[in-house]
């Protein structure tokens, strides 16, 4: 039976589990875009507590998608050390390294998410239309040329991705910033062929996931995440997230992460343990596709009957790994799978003392120069 602790095979990539650590904003970068120790901290962390894959923040393709100028960015060349230093760490601790590349668009140019405020200086911001969100600045509608100059951006984000060390690569749908702008009819107001109808409105996330897929070949996994639904009367739907799925696998995406909600503060959000997980399941059964669950998924039990179940592939956790960086291991041992996961060995006299989990003999070993 396929569980939580079961291998997971996407393209060219294994994940020893179906536990991975989603994307999350630090907000602490320089206004150069480059990854910081605190960076280096945080996500080796999570690596060394046992989870199959771990998933760079997001990441800007451009300067002007940034979030705030403290995100993290890979719109130049020069930005690829500094993440291969995390990409390498990633992978010595065991975890498959994964980034997530995006554009913020109305939802750019912003204090960091403790600081309602713009950012200061700011930029200018642009979307599919001119309509802000909430009380945020009100953008620029793109022209043509910059909508058409977008699939190349992500394009040449994921070749840097992948010189970086990087070896899965998720596109950023979700949660109200550009993509979703495009694809929802709460922020797409357009009447040209980028907006309207929903062949309009998905144009643009598609021309990137496929010169996305293009650029990395077939050997890498790709993600999208997406919001199933806006929340909103009249907004995206779950209905539609399952159309664009389809579309998306047959160009070449290979798993739907599954979130919801973000284009605007009218959203009414029904909250409650797992309450994503019948989007998850909803695009999974609908689509056909494999499909990553999040969203207040916090208990070990929780995560391992989303597996079991059927009900999706992959468990990303955010907030319950910051609470507690080695999820994983306390997992494995509630759930009696320490077969199936390995300890550092600098960490056995905690976990195997108790667990009598294996060690992960690799992470004994000098980590390789990191820069």
């Amino acid at each position: 039976m396929t569980d939580l602790f079961s291998p997971l095979a996407i393209r060219g990539v294994t994940l020893a589990n179906r536990i991975g650590i989603s994307p999350m904003c630090q907000y602490c970068c320089g206004d150069d875009g480059r990854p910081t120790d605190w960076h280096m901290a945080h996500l080796l962390q999570r690596a060394l507590g046992g989870a199959g894959m771990v998933m760079v923040e997001a990441t800007a393709v451009l300067p002007e998608g940034r979030i705030t100028p403290g995100d993290v960015g890979l719109w130049e060349d020069a930005q690829i050390p500094s993440h291969a230093r995390l990409a390498a760490a990633i992978a010595h601790a065991g975890a498959v390294p994964a980034i997530q590349i995006g554009h913020a668009g109305r939802k750019a140019s912003r204090a960091p998410a403790w600081v309602d405020e713009p950012a200061s200086p700011g930029w200018e911001i642009v979307s599919a239309s001119n309509l802000p969100m909430g009380h945020f600045a009100a953008p620029r509608p793109m022209t043509e040329a910059e909508i058409l100059d977008l699939p190349a951006a992500f394009a040449a984000t994921a070749k840097r991705a992948l010189a970086a060390g990087y070896k899965l690569i998720e596109l950023h749908g979700a949660h109200g910033y550009l993509l979703h702008q495009f694809l929802s009819p709460i922020s797409n107001k357009r009447n040209d062929r980028w907006g309207g109808d929903f062949e309009g409105r998905t144009r643009l996330p598609l021309a990137i996931a496929a010169a996305v897929r293009e650029a990395v070949g077939e050997e890498v996994p790709l993600f999208l995440r997406i919001s199933h639904t806006d929340w909103i009367e009249g907004g995206w739907s779950t209905a539609e997230s399952i159309e664009l799925s389809k579309r998306m696998a047959a160009i070449g995406i290979d798993v739907i992460d599954v979130s919801s909600g973000g284009i605007d503060p009218s959203q009414k959000i029904v909250l409650g343990p797992g309450y994503q997980v019948p989007g998850a399941e909803a695009v999974k059964q609908g689509a056909g596709v494999l499909v990553a669950a999040v969203g207040l998924i916090t208990e070990p039990e929780q995560a391992q009957a989303i597996i079991t179940e059927g009900r999706a592939d992959l468990v990303l956790l955010a907030r319950a790994t910051l609470r507690d960086p080695y999820w994983p291991m306390r997992a494995a041992v509630a759930l009696g799978r320490v077969d199936a996961i390995r300890t550092p060995p600098q960490y056995d006299r905690a976990w195997g003392s108790i667990a009598r989990m294996a060690m992960r003999v690799e992470t004994g070993a000098p980590m390789p120069p990191l820069g």
